[in-house]
């Protein structure tokens, strides 16, 4: 077993939704020796780290230049969870997603090889393109084809890391469709649990896409949704455990859109409102009508904590802090995410 409290932490990304919910439940941990890597951008993402205790910022170039000119510079660093990138999946930009999400991966990951640290990254769901229900990973990289420049450049490096031996000293995290606290400085990538929230307050409606499938009806497009609680837990038990390679992180179980957005109403105590609108024709030959992880390795590896209902997830993330505009607390005992 690796133990997380030997050596500083450092935590890229961490004032994103995933990196911020990382350090929470770190602290949680009793555990805040950790080094904060990102960009604060224009953005509110900084309200995140307000809450958290960690040592100290550094800036994500700054961060990987002083690694390349003095790889010592940081002192006895135990475990590197590299879960900054650009994860706009409409980043049109393909020069700067290879500079910072694969460029950029490729050189921390060498770094932390060198200095035989516990390296932990970011991959994404998205790398499996437009396969659908039981996607698995243990499936042959070379036939997976990405839909769009960021699934594809998260692609590249594990494409990468077979290739050179580093999967085999590294664990990567595919995970799915992420939604929770900490998520407002997204914009358009934030979850639908976030935007519908706001449409309700705005309008008492929620819009969904319909259905161009047959066999699907309005609405029953299904999704593996997971509680950001549920992907830290998830992640810092790989980070503990001897597990390398790739790990999907996902519930394991697919849920429609309206099994998602119902709660949303039960929580906010308004009424059910849902309207459907047409798909943009450039999304249709693109859209997934089902995504489900495969969990068997997860599980294999030890995993045994329940996931979060997700109508349970869902009311706790709008009650506890959507209305009331928080943010994850280590100080604060707040719902199932905190006795869990």
């Amino acid at each position: 077993m690796h133990d997380l409290s030997r050596g500083q932490l450092v935590v890229t990304g961490g004032a994103g939704l995933i990196g911020s919910a990382l350090i929470w439940a770190l602290n949680r941990r009793g555990l805040d020796d950790i080094l904060v890597v990102d960009r604060l951008d224009a953005t509110e993402k900084w309200c995140n780290l307000v809450p958290l205790r960690y040592r100290d910022y550094v800036d994500a170039d700054d961060f990987e230049r002083r690694l390349l000119e003095h790889p010592e510079h940081f002192g006895e660093v135990g475990t590197l969870f590299h879960l900054g990138a650009c994860s706009s999946t409409t980043e049109c930009d393909a020069a700067f997603l290879m500079r910072n999400n694969y460029a950029y991966t490729k050189n921390l990951a060498h770094w932390a090889a060198q200095r035989e640290l516990r390296f932990l990254y970011a991959s994404s769901a998205a790398t499996y393109g437009a396969l659908e229900e039981n996607l698995s990973d243990e499936c042959d990289l070379e036939t997976l084809r990405p839909l769009n420049m960021y699934a594809y450049s998260k692609h590249r490096f594990d494409l990468y890391a077979a290739r050179t031996g580093l999967a085999q000293r590294s664990t990567a995290l595919k995970y799915f469709n992420i939604f929770g606290p900490n998520e407002q400085h997204k914009g358009e990538m934030r979850s639908l649990v976030d935007k519908a929230f706001r449409q309700i307050r705005e309008t008492g409606s929620v819009r969904l896409f319909r259905s161009h499938r047959p066999g699907y009806r309005d609405g029953e497009q299904r999704r593996d949704f997971l509680y950001v609680v549920d992907a830290v837990e998830m992640t810092l038990h790989l980070a503990q455990s001897d597990a390398r390679g790739i790990y999907n992180i996902g519930a394991g179980e697919a849920h429609t859109w309206l099994e998602l957005v119902r709660p949303i109403f039960a929580a906010m105590g308004a009424p059910e409102r849902i309207e459907f609108v047409e798909m943009p024709a450039q999304l249709r030959d693109k859209y997934q009508y089902l995504t489900c992880a495969r969990v068997d390795r997860l599980l294999a590896a030890g995993y045994r904590r329940p996931v979060t209902p997700l109508a349970d997830a869902v009311r706790e993330y709008v009650r506890e802090y959507l209305i009331p505009n928080r943010h994850l607390d280590p100080a604060q005992a707040l719902g199932t995410a905190a006795v869990n």
